[in-house]
């Protein structure tokens, strides 16, 4: 898939990736405290992140519907949507590791790099381990 260069483009990405960096920051994605918390439905469970899930899938439900009816995306001639829809033993396996990853650390993708920001040591770590791993999976797997 080749990816545009266009500067409209360029600008949208990044204003859509500073909302997106700014909501998990409001809603505290960003603290692995928080999301621990969260996850930890017999200890100390907060479950205002559910709310927070729960209020992305109401925008994002219906906005999607609305914007697959369009023949194309406004900056590009087609939508680049996932094809395979089976559930396999690779899917799976992905699935558990970022569970698992989630549940230990506290952080995913979007919030992690996000939290670098902070420049704390644990973030910066979790980052550069996430990286390694999306590196061996390319070079072994991919």
């Amino acid at each position: 898939m080749k990816h545009s260069r266009h500067p409209a483009l360029l600008a949208l990405s990044l204003v859509a990736g500073i909302i997106f960096a700014l909501g998990l920051i409001i809603s505290q994605m960003v603290n692995p405290a928080k999301v621990l918390n969260f996850l930890d439905l017999a200890g100390d469970w907060d479950p205002t992140l559910a709310f927070v899930m729960g209020g992305a899938l109401m925008v994002t439900m219906p906005a999607f519907r609305f914007i697959l009816k369009r023949p194309h995306p406004l900056l590009d001639k087609r939508f680049y949507l996932p094809t395979k829809a089976d559930i396999d033993t690779r899917l799976l396996t992905g699935s558990a590791i970022f569970g698992v990853g989630w549940g230990i650390a506290g952080l995913c993708p979007g919030p992690a790099l996000t939290a670098l920001a902070t420049g704390l040591l644990p973030v910066v770590g979790f980052v550069l381990a996430m990286a390694a791993g999306a590196y061996v999976f390319k070079l072994f797997f991919d």
